[in-house]
Parts: structure tokens; C-alpha cells; sequence
């Protein structure tokens, strides 16, 4: 009877591993009116559980040293994320408090959290503009900034960071926050913020980045784990850290670019989501419906932990910021801006 228990158990386990293991929710852009990552995000932000557990920030908390010392759960879920966008602005130079009216460009806002943190932070003449795929993330995010009181100095937007709307040279800051994941053209992705940051401007990226294999190449187990993490979370795929740089460098238009691997202030953030949801199963414990996408995730988030912590994924940083216009490009766009052409 042990024997058969444990028989049923090892081939319940395989058949529940191998379910898992087959990605579902694989990216696609097919046409302008299905677009994978849009209908995601608007499934997370219809049922509700992302916000219970991450709060209004979907992007990884930062953990310093000490607090990992001292045991990763005993720090707030939520502040570590409210504490990744300090740490962010800092990398970046970006000082809270200014007396300068700052525009900021938010690019992958999802429900705005860090669009309305930098609101309120950057400075009482700041204004944030937030850009998604998702309208019901627009729909949340402008909610949220009537209840905050920011509405006035947030906008929240529809639209593809591949083919922004923006005019060049539009915003002081450009900041984009675990999106580039999700592009499918990162070279356009890049190019286009750029293209809007003004001059002078600063521009600062977090993004999850796979190792860079041109030294040692992928062995099968490397690319089949990182086929299932493009293809759970609906990603087209992962670039590394110098690739990512190498694109910004091609620009043309930017300074001098620092970059960084912050995976261990990451990294606690994928097992403490897990463990949030089994403290406090209330936000999906009565949701049925949900529970085969909540257990994917949790399945998903475990392996996206031992994918960074082997080293096969790195958290990839960048700050720069851009080139000054040239002495008569600016003498240009003084004549423009007095004879009402130009922004």
C-alpha cells in the first residue's frame, strides 16, 4: 500500500509539473486589436489580486543588505516597492522636491503607482504622464489619482510605447520601470524614448535582462527555462544588460550610460510575493475562477526566482542622461517657439 501511495504521489506530482511547465499565456500582436499583453494586464487589473498583494506597483521591492540579513519577510512587501523607486531615483539623480516644473514620462505605468509617487515627489509644479496598453489599467490609474488628489498633475494615456504620440524633446524625465520586457522591438522601444526626452533631460530603465551568452552560450536547459519565462508572461523575449546599452549608446543623442545588475536587492521580491498570498489568502481564496492562474503564477514566480538566482536572468539598470542641442539647433527652436511653431 506505501508503495502504491508513493507511486500515486510521484506520477500526481510529474502530471501537475508537466501541466506547469507548458506556458499559456504566450505573447502576441497579431493586430492592432489583440494585443496579449493588454488583455493580461486588463484580466490582472479586473480581478483584483495583483493590487491586494503588490499594492500599486507592479515591479520588484528593493531590499538592502541588512534587511536581507535580518530575513527578507520581515519587511513590508509593499514598502519595498515604495523603497525601489527611492533607490531608482537616486541611481537615476533624480531629487525629490524641485522647484523646477518637471514633465516625467512614465513609460509601462500599469495602474500609475510610481506615475502618481513621482507626482507627489518630484515637486508641487511637477506633472506625470503615465502610458499603457491596457485601458483598464487608464481606467484604475485615474481613479486612484482622483482619490490621491493628484488628478491635476497625473495623465494616464492608452497608447504604444513603440509608437508614441508625443512630440521630440517632450519631457524633463522619461522613466520605465519593468516594461521592456514586454517589447517586442527593443531597438523602437529605446528609439522612442530617446526621441521624447528633452535635452539635458534624464532618462533611467529597470528591466528584467537574460545574461549574456556571446561568451558562454545557452545550453539547452538555459534556453528551454527562458522560453518559458517569455512565454508564461506573455514576453516576446529578454536582452542583456550591454545589449540594452549598446542601443542607447546607438542613439547617438545620449551622454555617457551607467549601468548596473541589482538582482541581489531584487531577488527576495519572487518568493516574498509567494509567501504574501499564503499569509493572507483572502485576496484569492474566495475567487475560484482564479485559482488555476494564481497557482500558474505562483509556479511561475518560483522559477523566475531560480532563473536570477542561478544567474541565468539579471536586473538590469540604466540611467543617462541626454546630449544639449546644439548652439544653433537652440537658436532654432527659439525663433520657432516665439513665431508659435514647435511646443
Amino acid at each position: 500500500a506505501a508503495i502504491a501511495t508513493t507511486t500515486a504521489v510521484v506520477a500526481g506530482t510529474a502530471v501537475v509539473k508537466l501541466f506547469f511547465d507548458r506556458p499559456s499565456r504566450t505573447y502576441s500582436n497579431a493586430t492592432e486589436n489583440e494585443n496579449t499583453v493588454a488583455e493580461e494586464y486588463d484580466a490582472w487589473t479586473d480581478d483584483g489580486i495583483l493590487e491586494y498583494y503588490w499594492g500599486e506597483h507592479i515591479h520588484l521591492g528593493y531590499y538592502s543588505k541588512e534587511e536581507m540579513q535580518r530575513g527578507y519577510k520581515k519587511k513590508g512587501f509593499i514598502q519595498a516597492k515604495y523603497d525601489f523607486i527611492d533607490e531608482m531615483m537616486k541611481f537615476g539623480g533624480i531629487q525629490q522636491n524641485s522647484d523646477k516644473p518637471l514633465k516625467g514620462l512614465d513609460v509601462g505605468c500599469g495602474f500609475g503607482g510610481t506615475t502618481r509617487y513621482l507626482a507627489k515627489n518630484l515637486g508641487s509644479q511637477s506633472h506625470m504622464t503615465g502610458i499603457t496598453l491596457s485601458p483598464k489599467q487608464v481606467e484604475r490609474g485615474t481613479e486612484l489619482a482622483k482619490e490621491q488628489g493628484v488628478a491635476e498633475r497625473t495623465e494616464f494615456r492608452v497608447m504604444d510605447a513603440l509608437n508614441m504620440e508625443f512630440e521630440d524633446n517632450s519631457f524633463d524625465i522619461v522613466w520605465a520601470c519593468e516594461s521592456g520586457e514586454h517589447m517586442p522591438d527593443k531597438k523602437k522601444y529605446i528609439d522612442e524614448m530617446m526621441r521624447v526626452l528633452k535635452p539635458g533631460g534624464t532618462y533611467v530603465m529597470a528591466c528584467w535582462s537574460q545574461r549574456d551568452d556571446s561568451q558562454v552560450p545557452f545550453s539547452k536547459k538555459d534556453k528551454r527555462d527562458l522560453r518559458y519565462l517569455y512565454e508564461e508572461w506573455t514576453h516576446p523575449h529578454f536582452i542583456s544588460v550591454d545589449q540594452f546599452k549598446n542601443l542607447i549608446d546607438n542613439t547617438g543623442v545620449m551622454n555617457e550610460v551607467t549601468t548596473a545588475n541589482w538582482v541581489d536587492e531584487t531577488i527576495a521580491s519572487w518568493r516574498h510575493s509567494i509567501w504574501v498570498g499564503v499569509y493572507d489568502p483572502l485576496g484569492w481564496v474566495f475567487k475560484p475562477k482564479t485559482y488555476v492562474k494564481t497557482f500558474r503564477d505562483a509556479y511561475c514566480l518560483e522559477r523566475m526566482h531560480r532563473a536570477f538566482k542561478r544567474g541565468l536572468m539579471e536586473y538590469g539598470m540604466w540611467t543617462a542622461t541626454k546630449k544639449a542641442l546644439p548652439v544653433e539647433e537652440k537658436e532654432e527652436q527659439k525663433v520657432e517657439q516665439k513665431s508659435g511653431v514647435g511646443f
